[in-house]
């Protein structure tokens, strides 16, 4: 009998959100938003891009770092979703915003124990 694969649920939050930024961004630019859409599309994918890298790293600290730079793309792309939000002349999605805080909070779930358990087998 052939093992079921478990759902990796941050890769698909991470795929999802990456296509959900994609749309976004293809609205800045149809408003010719293209500086902040440029930024966002970057910094948006890249979180999925470094999630999904970080399962086929090689070691644990490899593993942490890919997920720590993931961490940090949501963080710049929450910038970018702010700044759309505060400016009176952009087009704003606080669904991204939801799915982002949703994503952020998961990675940080990911990261703290996995540094824990790296520094209690080196201890």
């Amino acid at each position: 009998m052939k093992k079921e694969k478990k759902e990796n649920a941050i890769l698909k939050l991470t795929i999802e959100f990456s296509i959900a930024v994609i749309s976004f961004v293809e609205e800045l630019e149809s408003k010719k938003k293209y500086v902040v859409a440029s930024q966002l599309l970057k910094s948006g994918v890249s979180i999925g891009a470094n999630v999904h890298e970080a399962q086929n790293t090689e070691s644990k600290v490899d593993f942490i770092h890919k997920l720590k730079i993931a961490h940090k793309e949501a963080n710049e792309t929450m910038y970018w979703l702010i700044i759309c939000e505060q400016a009176k002349s952009y087009p704003t999605n606080i669904k991204l915003k939801d799915k982002l805080q949703v994503i952020t909070k998961i990675l940080s779930k990911i990261i703290a124990p996995t540094k824990n358990n790296l520094k209690n087998k080196i201890n």
